[in-house]
């Protein structure tokens, strides 16, 4: 939201005031507090007839310091509120006749005593941004509304990301962003996923402790600086300091919750039924059975919303004339090896059973005369689940766990977004704060639930919606996309600027979710989705299973779901990295490379875990142009050596893309094919790639339970390449740039010729053929 009419002039209609200076200042054990006054104190009558700004200062955190703006303190509306967790802040303060210092950790706010409001925030004595005279300002209208607003400084060339998942432009530079949950598909402005946290070029982020509607307005209203603002009497935020931007996501996972480690199978590929499309029990099992025929591996068969009746979403009943022994159904299913996917949203159709028991037990949501809140959009006579009432959400849960007693193994948490604001919550909360944080209560009782029921590590949902904190309850996927190449663009853009955001496990529907995927699109985006953190075929009115779009398609599916399976080794130990570093399994290439500038504005490419580099093909010539960072590189594919600090332009037919492996990596792969859960510790193969002289490379495997059980390092000295592991059975050594000479002391033993050797002892000393150690 807009409040300046130029640089030196309001807009009509609104009245803003600032601090002006620091007048006084108190240290509690918990917090500084600041006293800013509109007027400058020159004399005692200025102290009559003003307002005053209350700023409180304190340091959940090293290296995070909180302000928190307060008018009215007698108006403030706390909840509900973002779970923050502290850990046992501590912080330094230092007063001066210039200066007043609160610091905690590398971080430390100083605020300008001497002269007019300025307040510095800077890490390792280096400034990362400021606020300064008109910035922090209490705003308000001709109508009497109230806002709080506050301006950071934007620094020469620095670049802001994040803020949700956003299918615009990567950098939100020039960007006016409302933090406000929308059902409004991948190609527009709105967001399923709104974050209020950014992350910044210089090693800084924002966090915006606000669940309602901020308004950001990033370099748009002020070129140089990012404003913010809330409806209001106060607004608080966290600055977070790095100093990189992997350490910032780590420290705001920290603040909001690490995201959990979704279970080993959930990163198999999943086949649905799609949604509008006519399906039955024949149906799922002819989808089901054809993905054996044709040796296509399959971890999850998904439901979609027609496993229920038609006006009766949702039930929880599934379609007995469709489904007449759903029951024995899922047991034959789930015999050959699948988990169980089904759909629902926290929306109660009027001819829904369940509508006259919530309506009779309070709850749904009510508007303020105590009727049920209905409307017709998306089923008739629908009302909402009031998830801020303990009996409603045992309710619910009663209804999902008789499903999970048949055999459902995952839900679909669809929508969440269309939450009104003209309601009363049961609790009392306030309805435009609950508007974003409606979708964290319902996705955490579900999620709550699939872990009781099926123990820690065995939970993921397929979410749409989240606010800050929902990293806590994965998997998220993108919502409804078009298909064509414009909108699987997009589609990648707001994955990575999701992952900017807090959250590490993201997902899309393969080839678009609406009708119209060409068999060229259908393969060109299985190769892209199955090189993401999750794979899900999924769309509106069309069956998405491969043969419908040709045997190629069927060949590429196959290929490439059984490549992912074979890196599930390699990709599982980086989910579960995932979890303690909150870093994304899928990373836009500035993360993993921020002191290349070339990276900065990369969003047609991406890493994939920290070893490989994924460049979809994005058009039907099957030709793309991508930027390879600095360094030595291999086509993990081809094998082919790629020399790094350039862009390359190159022609990929349906079996191959850009993927990948950066120089000094080792990387460990399974030998199972035909599922994404099984040992990861058993059969691998260490693929050593381009080890220089001096550099020792290694790698952590986890088992499917999330245990870090095994490791495999390797070492280069002159021509001599020393691999040690520790855990692993079965293992095969791959050297990817020089075929091996001979092994030293009998410990390895030939398998076939070349580059490929198995290692019969935890420790293999090889010395490679001196007449190509100067490739080396």
């Amino acid at each position: 939201m807009k409040f300046s009419n130029g640089n030196w002039m309001d807009r009509d209609g609104f009245t803003l005031q600032y601090p002006s200076q620091l007048h006084d200042t108190a240290v509690h054990d918990d917090k500084a507090v600041l006293y800013a006054p509109f007027v400058p104190i020159v004399h005692r009558g200025n102290t009559l007839d003003g307002g005053m700004m209350t700023i409180e200062l304190s340091a959940p955190a090293a290296d995070v310091i909180g302000v928190k703006m307060i008018h009215h303190k007698g108006k403030m509306k706390e909840f509900p509120s973002f779970e923050v967790k502290s850990q046992e802040p501590a912080f330094l303060t230092e007063d001066t006749d210039r200066t007043f210092t609160f610091q905690s950790g590398r971080l430390k706010t100083e605020v300008n005593k001497a002269g007019s409001w300025s307040v510095q925030f800077k890490g390792d004595d280096e400034l990362l941004t400021e606020t300064g005279s008109r910035n922090m300002s209490y705003i308000m209208s001709d109508e009497k509304q109230s806002f709080m607003r506050e301006q950071l400084s934007l620094d020469v060339g620095e670049l802001i990301y994040g803020l949700g998942e956003r299918f615009g432009p990567f950098v939100k530079n020039g960007q006016s962003i409302d933090i406000w949950n929308e059902d409004g598909g991948t190609g527009s402005e709105q967001a399923y996923k709104s974050i209020p946290f950014y992350i910044s070029s210089k090693g800084y982020g924002i966090f915006v402790n606000q669940p309602e509607n901020v308004s950001f307005e990033v370099g748009s209203e002020k070129v140089s600086n990012v404003q913010f603002s809330v409806k209001g009497e106060s607004l608080e935020y966290y600055v977070i300091y790095g100093p990189t931007m992997k350490e910032v996501l780590k420290k705001y996972t920290d603040l909001t919750g690490k995201p959990s480690l979704p279970p080993a199978w959930s990163f198999g590929l999943w086949l649905s039924t799609s949604f509008t499309t006519d399906y039955d029990e024949e149906t799922v099992n002819q989808f089901v059975d054809g993905m054996i025929e044709r040796d296509i591996p399959l971890d999850v068969f998904h439901f979609d919303c027609f496993w229920m009746k038609e006006f009766e979403w949702c039930n929880f009943k599934w379609d007995d004339r469709v489904f007449p022994e759903p029951a024995a159904m899922l047991k034959r299913l789930k015999e050959k090896g699948l988990k169980i996917c089904v759909w629902i949203n926290p929306y109660i159709g009027q001819k829904s059973q369940l509508f006259d028991e919530g309506q009779q037990n309070g709850y749904l949501l009510k508007r303020a005369d105590g009727s049920v809140w209905q409307w017709d959009k998306w089923q008739a006579g629908q009302a909402i689940v009031d998830f801020t009432n303990p009996d409603a959400c045992k309710w619910f849960e009663e209804k999902l766990e008789m499903l999970m007693d048949m055999g459902v193994d995952s839900f679909k948490t669809d929508f969440g977004e269309r939450i009104p604001t003209d309601v009363v919550y049961h609790n009392g909360e306030d309805p435009e704060k609950m508007h974003n944080y409606y979708t964290y209560l319902y996705n955490e009782t579900v999620f709550n639930l699939l872990e009781r029921k099926r123990g820690k590590g065995e939970a993921a949902l397929f979410a749409r919606s989240a606010t800050a904190g929902s990293q806590k309850f994965p998997v998220h996927w993108g919502g409804d996309c078009w298909s064509n190449y414009r909108s699987m663009a997009e589609t990648l853009r707001g994955g990575l600027s999701f992952s900017l955001s807090g959250f590490s496990f993201w997902s899309h529907d393969i080839s678009g979710f609406e009708h119209g995927a060409t068999p060229d699109l259908y393969k060109r985006w299985t190769q892209f989705g199955l090189l993401s953190s999750h794979s899900r075929y999924h769309g509106n009115s069309e069956y998405k299973v491969p043969w419908n779009y040709g045997d190629e398609a069927v060949d590429v599916t196959r290929q490439f779901t059984k490549l992912k399976n074979r890196l599930m080794p390699y990709l599982f130990s980086q989910a579960c990295e995932a979890t303690e570093s909150g870093v994304a399994m899928m990373r836009p290439m500035v993360l993993e490379f921020p002191e290349d500038d070339t990276c900065q504005y990369l969003d047609r490419q991406y890493m994939l875990g920290d070893s490989l580099l994924v460049a979809p093909i994005f058009n039907a010539k099957g030709t793309v142009r991508y930027y390879v960072p600095k360094g030595s590189w291999t086509n993990f594919l081809t094998e082919e050596k790629i020399a790094g600090g350039r862009w390359y332009t190159e022609e990929h037919n349906y079996m191959s893309l850009p993927l990948l492996v950066k120089g000094s990596s080792l990387l460990i792969t399974g030998a199972q094919e035909q599922t994404a859960e099984y040992d990861y510790l058993q059969d691998v193969t260490v693929h050593v790639f381009d080890l220089q002289e001096g550099e020792t490379a290694a790698a952590d495997v986890w088992t499917k339970e999330g245990e870090k059980a095994g490791w495999a390092k390797a070492s280069r000295s002159g021509s001599t390449i020393t691999v040690e592991t520790e855990g692993l059975t079965g293992c095969t050594l791959h050297l990817h740039r020089e075929d091996i000479d001979r092994a030293d002391g009998g410990k390895l033993e030939a398998a076939g010729k070349g580059k490929t050797l198995v290692m019969t002892g935890d420790k293999a000393v090889l010395s490679l053929n001196e007449s190509r150690e100067s490739h080396l």
